[in-house]
C-alpha cells in the first residue's frame, strides 16, 4: 500500500529530526542525485557529458536540487542552475559553484527568460526544484514565467487541469501534426513534487512541468496520488530519509498484493449464500446492455448468486448472456442499483420499466428502512440512474459511483452550485463534499479513481485510458457488487471498510481492462471476461 501524508504532517515529522541535527538535506539530495544518474544511464548509457539544468527556487527544495547538482557535476555531468529568486540556499549554491557548476541568475536578467527556456529545453535532464511542500497556489513571478515559456514551447509541461500530459521524452508531434518523429526533450525529474501542484489536494491551478519521475522525500504527498495532478508526476520514487509521520495517512493507494491478500477465497464449507448474493436493479428496454454488463461482471468476479430485478424483456436478455442469473426474489447480501436506469426526471418515460420503484425498494432494504424484512441492512452500489433515488441521508455502507458529471448533478440536487468542470478541477474537494452531504461512501470514476469514506481518501490509478468506453462503469458496478456482498456483514459493522473495498474494485477493474487487451482498445464485456484471470493473478501473490 502507498500512503501519503499532508504537508503539515511531513513538516511535523521533520521538526524533531532537524532540531537534533539530522542531515535530512544531505540524505535527500544524495538520493536524488543517485536516481538522476540511474535515469541518465538508462537513457543515454553514459553519464559523462550529459547536460543537466536545475530550476531552483528560494526554499529548501532549491537547496536539495543544488546539492544534488553538485553530486552530478562530480560524476561528469555538465550542470547549469537557473535561479528564479533573489533568495537561494547559500550552502547548496556554494556546493555547486565549488565543482564549477554554471549559475544563471534570472532575477538579474529577467529579459532573458525566453532564451533561458530555449536552453533548458535542450538539456538531457531537468530537475524541478522551484517549489516545495510549503507553497500554495500557482507558480508566480519569474518561476511562473519560466515554466510558462517552457510550456508554450510545446515540449515540456502542462498548462492547467484540462491539459494533456506531454509525449514521452524521446518523441514529439511533427510540425504538421501528422505522425511522429524522433525528437529529444528533457527527462524531467520533480524534486519532492512537481512545482505548482496542490500539495494536499492534487489540483493544478496553473502551468506545471509534467515530470517523468518524482523523487519525493520521507513520504509521499497527497497531490502525487490525487487527480488531476497524479497524471503529471510520472513514476514516483519515495526516498527514506528517516521520517515517521504520525497519525493516519491523508490518502492511500492499494497495490495488487494488498487486494490479493484480502480477497475472500471460498473453502470446502462455503456455499452460494456464504459467498454473497448480489441483487441487481439495472437496465431498461432502452439500455438493456447495462443489465447484461453489470450482471456479467458480478458473476465473473465470483459471486455466489446474482438476483436480477427488472422487466421481463430485459431479464430475458440477461439470462441469454448469463443463464446462472436468478430472477426470483429472495435473500440479497448487496445491491447494485442504477446502471442503465433513466434519471428521476424521466420517471414518466415508459422506458423506466418500473426500475425506479424496484431501485427505491432495494435501497430501502439495504439501508435497513423496511421493518419486517430479514434481508437488510446490507451494502449497496448506487450508480448512474440510482443516484437520484437516494434518500436525503444514506448509510456509509452505500457506495455511490458517479463520474464527474453525475457527481455535479448530485451535488446540485443538494444545493451546491457546481458543474462538471469544477469537479474535474478539484475532485477531492467535491467528493468529500458529496460524502458530507449524503453520508455515503463516494467513488468518483476517472483516469484516477477517487474514493472518499469515513476514514479518508483512496486514489487508484490502475486503469488504461482505453477503459474510457461505454459500459465500463456498469462493469465496475458489478465487480464492486460482488466484492461488497462477500464481506457484507463486515462492511455494515465497520462502514469505513466500504471505501477500501471500493478502491480494491477500482484496481481489479483497471487491471482487467489491461489484461483484456494489453496496450490496446477494450470493450466493456471484454473487461468483465478478463476479471476471473485478473483475480487469479492477484491470489497468486498471496504466496
Amino acid at each position: 500500500m502507498i500512503s501519503a501524508w499532508t504537508a503539515a504532517d511531513v513538516r511535523a515529522a521533520e521538526e524533531p529530526l532537524l532540531a537534533a541535527g539530522e542531515p535530512l538535506m544531505e540524505r535527500a539530495s544524495f538520493a536524488l542525485a543517485v536516481q538522476v544518474l540511474a535515469d541518465l544511464r538508462a537513457r543515454r548509457r553514459h553519464v559523462r557529458g550529459a547536460r543537466a539544468v536545475l530550476l531552483v527556487g528560494a526554499g529548501n527544495n532549491g537547496g536539495d536540487t543544488l546539492h544534488a547538482g553538485a553530486v552530478l557535476a562530480r560524476r561528469g555531468v555538465a550542470v547549469t542552475a537557473v535561479l528564479t529568486s533573489e533568495k537561494v540556499h547559500a550552502g547548496g549554491l556554494a556546493a555547486l559553484r565549488g565543482v564549477s557548476g554554471t549559475v544563471v541568475d534570472l532575477p538579474a536578467v529577467p529579459e532573458r527568460t525566453e532564451a533561458v527556456a530555449a536552453d533548458v529545453a535542450g538539456a538531457d535532464v531537468v530537475l524541478d526544484g522551484l517549489l516545495g511542500i510549503g507553497a500554495r497556489g500557482a507558480l508566480r513571478g519569474l518561476a511562473g514565467d519560466l515554466v510558462s515559456a517552457l510550456v508554450s514551447r510545446g515540449a515540456v509541461g502542462v498548462r492547467s487541469a484540462g491539459s494533456e500530459r506531454p509525449e514521452p521524452a524521446d518523441s514529439t508531434p511533427t510540425a504538421s501534426g501528422g505522425g511522429r518523429e524522433r525528437a529529444r526533450r528533457p527527462w524531467v525529474v520533480a524534486v519532492d513534487l512537481p512545482s505548482g501542484i496542490g500539495v494536499d489536494d492534487g489540483t493544478l491551478p496553473g502551468p506545471v512541468l509534467a515530470a517523468d519521475r518524482t523523487v519525493t522525500f520521507g513520504a509521499a504527498k497527497p497531490g502525487l496520488l490525487l487527480p488531476p495532478a497524479a497524471r503529471v508526476v510520472g513514476e514516483v520514487t519515495v526516498v527514506d530519509i528517516g521520517l515517521d509521520p504520525s497519525g493516519p495517512p491523508a490518502v492511500r493507494r492499494l497495490e495488487p498484493a494488498d487486494v490479493g491478500a484480502r480477497w475472500p477465497v471460498p473453502g470446502p464449507a462455503d456455499h452460494k449464500y456464504t459467498r454473497g448474493v448480489v441483487g441487481v436493479v439495472a437496465g431498461t428496454a432502452t439500455y438493456p446492455g447495462a443489465a447484461v454488463l453489470a450482471a456479467s461482471a458480478a458473476v465473473r468476479t465470483g459471486t455466489g448468486m446474482v438476483r436480477y430485478r427488472g422487466s421481463a424483456p430485459v431479464a430475458r436478455a440477461v439470462l441469454a448472456a448469463r443463464p446462472e442469473v436468478v430472477t426470483a426474489t429472495g435473500r440479497v447480501q448487496a445491491w447494485v442499483v442504477g446502471p442503465g436506469i433513466p434519471t428521476t426526471r424521466d420517471r414518466d418515460d415508459p422506458a423506466d420499466d418500473g426500475q425506479h420503484d424496484r431501485g427505491r425498494g432495494g435501497l430501502a432494504v439495504a439501508a435497513g428502512n423496511l421493518p419486517g424484512t430479514s434481508y437488510g441492512p446490507v451494502p449497496a452500489v448506487v450508480d448512474a440512474g440510482g443516484l437520484p433515488l437516494l434518500a436525503e441521508s444514506s448509510p456509509p455502507w452505500f457506495v455511490l459511483t458517479p463520474h464527474a458529471g453525475e457527481l455535479a448533478g448530485l451535488l446540485r440536487s443538494r444545493g451546491e452550485d457546481v458543474h462538471r468542470d469544477d469537479v474535474e478541477a478539484a475532485p477531492l474537494h467535491w467528493a468529500r463534499r458529496a460524502h458530507e452531504l449524503t453520508g455515503a461512501t463516494v467513488l468518483l470514476k476517472g483516469g484516477v479513481t477517487l474514493v472518499v469514506g469515513p476514514d479518508g481518501a483512496w486514489a487508484q490509478a490502475d486503469a488504461p485510458g482505453w477503459l474510457a468506453t461505454a459500459g465500463a462503469g456498469d462493469v465496475l458496478a458489478g465487480i464492486l457488487g460482488t466484492m461488497i456482498a462477500a464481506r457484507s456483514e463486515e462492511i455494515v459493522a465497520e462502514p469505513a471498510l466500504a471505501a477500501q473495498v471500493a478502491a480494491g474494485a477500482a484496481l481489479v477493474h483497471g487491471l482487467a481492462a489491461e489484461r483484456a487487451n494489453p496496450g490496446g482498445p477494450v470493450a466493456a464485456l471484454d473487461v468483465a471476461a478478463a476479471v476471473p484471470a485478473t483475480v487469479a493473478g492477484l491470489l497468486e501473490q498471496r504466496g
